[in-house]
């Protein structure tokens, strides 16, 4: 099977003339991997469309992301046989998606020298393919329509595996250069393996420094950083201290060994019951802990192949002990054992290959061998190991799981968040409806619906019967498509009382995809009836129902699933439109100390904990350690990282479907923390120490601490610069904005999607815990948020105030000497007005230097001072933890108190903005985004100096020429400073 790349010429758009009379004949030229096809000449044409498919052999599938396509535009000469330039696009391998993600792209065409002039734009459609029946474009064929010869084609050679992956656990060999690993005795060699030693004893976390400012929170509720001795060595002041030279895949957590068993399969068992049946499983026992695998009915050659992980700092015996037993009503029947000593178990260390299954031939009880036989696997690991994710653990095997059942619950897991679209619907007008009552004009409306999401257009009463709306719709779908898009045509006959004059089915596999702002061609579909009507009705209707519609899958967009000041993602839902990488993102998950028990087992207080941590559309659940208050997960993490302007979010939860109530309860939150990535310095490893608050109807409260390892390491520095430059959100979100009411109801419908489709998981990703990620209550009205946003707007313009009394000050001679010196630059700064711009620029530049050495040296965390969260009033938090709608009596309190919070909830919303406005002026000198403060102080020191060299009057002149510009030289995107100023971090992520 011979890979190819597929290209379809759509068209271009605006082309410059070049024949003399005002039009051009283009044809273009396409150049790939030594091979060049040409479409045919459109003659006086500036926008022409082709319409024509061409496919490329790739002659070697490994080199494809260093080759790139060339597409020429040229115009035909017809009178001398030549050819005159128009443009060229060139688009390289690494944007080559497969058939199914491609979309037409419009690109607009580029210069081929200095003193080239160009316009417009050209239409391409690129894609992968490995479809068999599609054969190579013949070169001679589409060149001799411009009677050139062809060039010589390349064989394609036989074509390599092509896998799509997403970063989990990493297994490389090598630990990454910054990285240092701990140090370890020599293994000795025992059967291939290692023979493991014993570890040193565990080491407590070493406090490093507890961060609180007299403004700040209390000490308890602040960030600590602590020491701790992780895989890659002991971290101290986010620098690891490298003990061994050794590598470590897992250099984010600690290394923990865990007693792996993996039962695959028995034969020739013994029958055990009078009818000769038996109904074996197996039960793995080490001291006080055991697993225990599903019984096969009536089955004396039984499968199971499940893994068990006992945790070795547990384990209180040196004897492994492997059951087989008989599943019986009254008392199940021994059958037979298989003993391990742990001193002979070997140690397997990735990336070593899996331990081979072996028989073992089962003892009875007095000890003598018998004709059965199982196959066993028993070794020591770690948490790098492969059979780690989908292991039993002993430290999560609960009371009700003897059977298994539960097993599927507590397991780590790593979920992928389905793909997105935003629906566009434009409904354009109806023809020949047919309505039920032939004496009126029917007042008709359209109903559309994808799965729950439910939209209507406004209700026309034209004397006609063929009404004209005109009104876009918009809904959230996600991949794969399961829902579609059904439409009704519906006549309002009277209040409360509607009846369906017509209905469509359309299913979203086949509506168009877009990743710009074309135009999408419309379409006519027929109306279905929505009951059934006689024969003699259809033959007087002449014409059937039918309605015309504009539809297309919007790609250009990122769809907004989550909090726009917390999001993780900023992509835009076409993949040809992502830009590469800038680094990644690691993240280790120690453990949590001090948890606040959730439930009552046995008397005492207990909780059965998890975390879920989330950036873009990886999803990562640790696995549920139970009846522990202070739980050891070691469990590590990699994200790639598109842009710094992101969040990263982990939340611990208590796993409440474990008991007898099963999945009836929902999952409790403990807590949460939230780490922007643009505060963090690229190669420091963060290790602190996590409050996890969380507000309740009693106040604020603590539920205990977790313990988070992360490292940020930059891949690309040239393209994390760039991003600074760019525009926070897609292209589309500027050219196409949604209104905010808009946006609101597509955020709701995206949650409920994504948390749909978690929630059909194996173990499942409960609504409550995703929609607690999301924030998805962050726009309801809280009289303490507002509060809280007019304080961060009165600590913005404190300086101001500062300023203005200062001023005051030196007016009425408080200080003499500061008063005669602001004289002096006074007059100066008269005198010489030249010196203001470079004055100001280069006093920044100090400032900026000077609180270098003040930066911060955390990540931002929760910070109850900031979220006016200690001293909020009873009543307060009564209205904040109050339902939408009000749950209050009488229903006028009722109806007076949601439109209060209705209003009072985009007041607060504005306020916030304009906090975050000015926060993010105060982080341009505070390193609290050090490669952000690097740019800016760097601009000041080179604005000092060009403001000095040139003379202020043409420096005014050059700003106000520009500032009054020609429309025909402004972009509808945002400018550079713009896009900066976005992308600088405020105090929204230390908000409750």
């Amino acid at each position: 099977m011979n890979l190819k790349l597929g290209v379809d010429v759509a068209g271009a758009h605006n082309l410059l003339p070049k024949d003399g009379h005002g039009s051009s004949s283009a044809f273009v030229e396409l150049h790939f991997d030594g091979q060049k096809y040409r479409t045919t000449v459109k003659e006086k044409d500036l926008d022409p469309v082709w319409d024509e498919s061409f496919y490329f052999n790739i002659s070697d599938p490994s080199i494809l992301p260093s080759l790139t396509l060339d597409a020429f535009v040229y115009n035909n000469v017809k009178g001398t046989n030549s050819r005159s330039f128009l443009g060229k696009v060139s688009i390289t391998g690494t944007s080559f998606v497969p058939y199914s993600d491609a979309v037409v792209l419009h690109y607009p065409l580029e210069k081929r020298g200095i003193f080239s002039r160009v316009r417009g734009e050209l239409g391409l459609k690129v894609y992968i393919t490995d479809d068999p029946t599609i054969k190579s474009s013949d070169p001679v064929v589409n060149m001799a329509r411009n009677s050139e010869t062809s060039p010589k084609v390349q064989e394609p050679v036989k074509k390599s595996e092509v896998r799509h992956t997403f970063h989990h656990l990493p297994h490389q060999t090598q630990a990454p250069a910054n990285t240092a690993v701990p140090a370890a005795p020599p293994p000795v060699m025992r059967y291939g393996y290692e023979q493991i030693k014993p570890d040193p004893p565990p080491q407590p976390p070493k406090l490093v420094r507890m961060y609180s400012e007299s403004s700040s929170q209390p000490v308890d509720y602040a960030l600590k950083e602590t020491s701790p001795y992780l895989g890659g060595g002991r971290v101290v002041g986010g620098r690891v201290i490298r003990t061994d030279k050794a590598s470590s895949t897992y250099d984010l957590v600690e290394k923990m060994h865990f007693l792996f068993v993996r039962v695959v399969k028995a034969r020739d068992l013994p029958s055990m019951d009078i009818t000769g049946s038996l109904d074996p499983y197996v039960e793995v026992r080490i001291g006080n802990y055991k697993g225990v695998t599903r019984h096969i009915e009536k089955n004396q050659n039984p499968m199971w192949n499940i893994v068990f992980a006992f945790s070795r700092e547990r384990m209180q015996a040196s004897v492994l002990e492997v059951v087989v037993k008989d599943k019986d009503l009254v008392k199940d029947d021994f059958v037979g054992l298989v003993r391990f000593d742990l001193n002979e178990v070997p140690l397997r260390v990735p990336p070593d290959s899996p331990l081979a299954p072996q028989w073992y031939r089962l003892e009875d009880k007095k000890g003598d061998r018998i004709k059965s036989e199982l196959m066993l696997a028993v070794w020591i690991g770690t948490q790098a190991d492969e059979a780690f994710p989908d292991a039993w653990h002993s430290d999560a095997a609960t009371p009700v799981d003897s059977t298994g059942a539960a097993s599927t619950l507590i397991r780590s897991k790593v979920y992928q968040a389905p793909r997105l679209w935003y629906v566009r619907v434009t409904v354009v007008e109806a023809q020949d409806l047919v309505p039920t009552d032939k004496t009126r004009f029917p007042d008709t409306y359209v109903k559309a619906h994808i799965g729950n999401q439910v939209m209507k257009t406004k209700t026309v009463q034209a004397r006609s019967l063929n009404p004209l709306w005109n009104e876009d719709l918009l809904f959230v779908a996600a991949e794969p498509f399961e829902d579609h898009l059904i439409l009704t045509v519906e006549d309002r006959v009277g209040p409360g009382k509607d009846e369906i004059l017509g209905r469509v089915s359309i299913p979203l596999s086949i509506v168009e995809k877009r990743a710009d702002d074309r135009i999408i061609h419309s379409r006519w579909f027929n109306l279905e009836k929505p009951v059934a009507v006689d024969v003699d009705q259809l033959k007087k209707d002449k014409f059937s129902m039918r309605i015309h519609l504009r539809i297309c899958l919007d790609g250009g967009y990122h769809v907004l699933d989550e909090s726009t000041h917390y999001s993780s993602d900023l992509r835009p839902t076409a993949k040809q439109l992502w830009k590469p990488t800038i680094g990644v993102l690691e993240l280790g998950i120690l453990n949590a100390v001090g948890l606040h028990p959730m439930k009552t087992r046995d008397g005492r207080g207990t909780s059965d904990t998890y975390c879920v941590a989330k950036y873009g559309h990886k999803w990562v659940r640790t696995r549920t350690i139970v009846d522990n208050l202070c739980p050891k997960y070691n469990e590590q993490y990699t994200w790639e990282v598109f842009d710094t302007a992101t969040v990263l979010t982990v939340g611990v939860f208590d796993n409440s479907q474990l008991g007898d109530k099963g999945s009836n309860t929902k999952d409790l939150k403990v807590g949460k923390v939230r780490i922007r990535i643009s505060t963090l310095e690229a190669g420091r490893v963060y290790t602190h120490s996590y409050p996890l608050l969380v507000l309740n109807p009693n106040g604020v409260k603590k539920m205990g601490e977790v313990h988070l390892a992360i490292r940020f390491s930059c891949t690309n520095f040239a393209n994390m610069l760039y991003t600074y430059t760019r525009p926070l959100l897609p292209k589309m979100h500027y050219v196409r904005p949604f209104s905010v009411m808009q946006l609101d109801m597509l955020r709701h419908q995206a949650v409920q999607i994504v948390a749909a489709r978690l929630g059909r998981a194996e173990p499942p990703l409960r609504k409550e815990v995703v929609e607690y990620m999301s924030d998805v209550d962050s726009h309801l009205w809280s009289m303490r948020r507002s509060k809280a946003n007019f304080f961060r707007l009165m600590m913005i313009f404190a300086p101001l105030f500062a300023v203005s009394k200062w001023f005051g000050d030196i007016c009425m001679w408080r200080n003499p000497i500061t008063t005669v010196l602001v004289h002096v630059l006074f007059i100066m700064l008269v005198c010489f007005p030249e010196l203001i711009l470079p004055t100001v620029f280069l006093y920044m530049f100090l400032i900026g230097i000077w609180n270098f050495r003040y930066r911060p040296r955390y990540p931002p965390h929760m910070n109850t001072k900031i979220s006016q969260a200690e001293g909020v009033h009873p009543d307060e938090l009564d209205e904040e933890f109050d339902t939408f709608p009000t749950s209050r009596n009488p229903d006028l309190v009722r109806m007076r108190y949601d439109r209060l919070r209705s209003v009072a909830g985009r007041i607060q919303t504005v306020v916030g903005d304009i906090a975050t406005q000015g926060e993010r002026m105060q982080s341009l000198l505070s390193w609290r985004d050090p490669r952000a403060t690097a740019i800016f102080v760097t601009f000041c020191l080179v604005a000092a100096i060009v403001l000095y060299v040139m003379p202020f009057q043409a420096i005014a002149a050059l700003i106000g020429l520009y500032m009054m510009r020609h429309p025909r030289f402004r972009h509808r995107l945002p400018s550079v400073p713009i896009n900066f100023f976005r992308r600088l971090p405020a105090r929204t992520d230390s908000m409750l």
